[in-house]
């Protein structure tokens, strides 16, 4: 049943696109949009049961109107032309020219996950910060000293 109230949708949507290029003229609405989004994957993925796909492929007024957004608004995925190579494909610079900001970028990861851990630990319990009054000079109790009375 969900299958062809499915079939259904897309071939009233078929019906209503008619030959326009968009849903209301010339051009895109917000319905463009919405429709497109869930159009356009159902038309390129790879799906296990290709009965709705099929469906929608035999709408061709519907396979170009997804063609057409793709070819207009994502020319590196539908359209003819690509996006430009990355610089290192083509041999140009090295490392360092590629990303000049390398080492901060690490460092700053590694201070991200450092204060990620830190802070697990505190708001888990396992590490906790307590503080003591401070005496006078000396007399203030160092926990090594006690375990060496202890022996």
């Amino acid at each position: 049943q969900l299958y062809r109230e499915a079939r259904e949708c897309l071939t009233l949507l078929s019906q209503r696109l008619g030959s326009q290029k968009f849903f209301f003229g010339d051009s895109p609405a917000s319905l463009d949009a919405l429709v497109f989004s869930r159009l356009a994957p159902l038309l390129k993925a790879k799906l296990p049961n290709g009965k709705l796909q099929q469906h929608l492929k035999s709408l061709q007024n519907l396979c170009n109107y997804c063609t057409s957004i793709l070819s207009l608004y994502f020319p590196w995925d539908g359209g003819e032309s690509h996006p430009p190579p990355h610089p290192a494909a083509l041999g140009y610079g090295s490392e360092t020219e590629e990303d000049p900001h390398k080492r901060r970028k690490q460092l700053l990861s590694v201070l991200v996950g450092l204060v990620a851990m830190l802070g697990y630990a505190f708001l888990s319990g396992i590490v906790s910060i307590q503080r003591g009054s401070v005496g006078p000079a000396g007399r203030q109790p160092i926990a090594l000293e006690e375990e060496e009375e202890e022996e």
